[in-house]
């Protein structure tokens, strides 16, 4: 799995976990509905670390936390 696939699925997990829409947490994390579209749509390749630092004040969450889960033990590196 490629990163911003991973990143993608634990946003989901987050987003089912708290029973909220891609919309509501764009809002919570003072992004745009339209970047937040791209991640979990996969059309953003490269997402930018203040983004996800964005989401997880957005969860109330650390960012060690957003990792801290076995997806992201086997991620394909794509340069």
């Amino acid at each position: 799995m490629k990163l911003n696939e991973a990143i993608t699925h634990r946003i989901f997990q987050y987003i089912k976990d708290r029973n909220i829409t891609v919309n509501k947490l764009a809002t919570m994390s003072l992004l745009t509905q339209s970047t937040l579209n791209n991640i979990v749509n996969n059309h953003t390749k490269d997402i930018k670390l203040l983004t996800i630092i964005r989401i997880c004040d957005g969860l109330q969450i650390s960012l060690s936390e957003f990792f801290d889960d076995d997806i992201f033990f086997n991620i394909d590196v794509d340069y």
